[in-house]
């Protein structure tokens, strides 16, 4: 089960909750890499703590702007030495993307880069809302595309696209949030599986926050594995 990628949203700006979060869902059997948000990262002490972290990571950005911009962006992330995933938006466009690669390779080689498609918060009537004409399923694999032509190394997309990606990608990194434990409430998220189910589903990874981290977080993990081992 080691194989198998697991990243914990670790959603605070509270660093003993950071720390609680961390020591509590290492286990033998599974790997479980915390992936730290714009909550943390913009927190007083959260940049520091990053510096000084002895354990890979997560970096989760989702940058999003100019190419210039964005490449200035990566290269003040250069002391993070054990950031090992960074993402960014694949609505920045082929030209921003390619730049953040470029950019994340000369830094620090071993950085994987990973495009966010349409976030799980979304669903087909939100997407027309903002304007897009297309349906998620369609937008996510038009976006796919895109990233797998900027060179990035990776798709962070709902476990419901996974598929479809898969099929037409058989080498990109699929990370998939929009993940909850059996009987956990969705919460804010439209598009959500379980554990099992994504993995069935063809993801290389996912990610998990509440159903980790609220309430008793070992007994949480637990329930993980003893979900992805019936």
């Amino acid at each position: 089960m080691k194989n198998k990628s697991i990243f914990v949203a670790c959603d605070t700006s509270n660093i003993d909750k950071i720390k609680k979060i961390i020591s509590q869902t290492q286990s033998t059997k599974l790997k479980i890499i915390p992936k730290f948000g714009l909550q943390f990262f913009y927190s007083k002490k959260g940049r520091k703590f990053l510096e000084k972290i002895k354990i890979d990571f997560w970096l989760d950005l989702k940058i999003n702007d100019i190419p210039q911009t964005a490449m200035s962006a990566i290269d003040s992330l250069k002391d993070l030495k054990r950031c090992k995933y960074i993402t960014v938006h694949a609505n920045g466009g082929l030209e921003m993307l390619k730049a953040v690669k470029k950019k994340s390779k000369k830094i620090n080689k071993n950085i994987k880069v990973l495009g966010v498609t349409v976030l799980t918060s979304l669903n087909n009537q939100a997407l027309k809302q903002i304007g897009y004409t297309k349906k998620v399923k369609q937008l996510v694999l038009k976006q796919a595309e895109l990233l797998k032509r900027s060179g990035c190394d990776g798709v962070v997309c709902s476990a419901e696209e996974s598929l479809v990606v898969r099929k037409k990608y058989k080498k990109l990194l699929i990370i998939t949030p929009g993940i909850r434990l059996p009987g956990d409430s969705s919460n804010d998220q439209k598009r959500v599986m379980t554990p099992k189910d994504a993995f069935k589903n063809k993801v290389s990874g996912i990610v998990i926050g509440r159903s980790l981290t609220k309430g008793n977080i070992k007994n949480n993990t637990k329930k993980l594995i003893d979900h992805l081992n019936k």
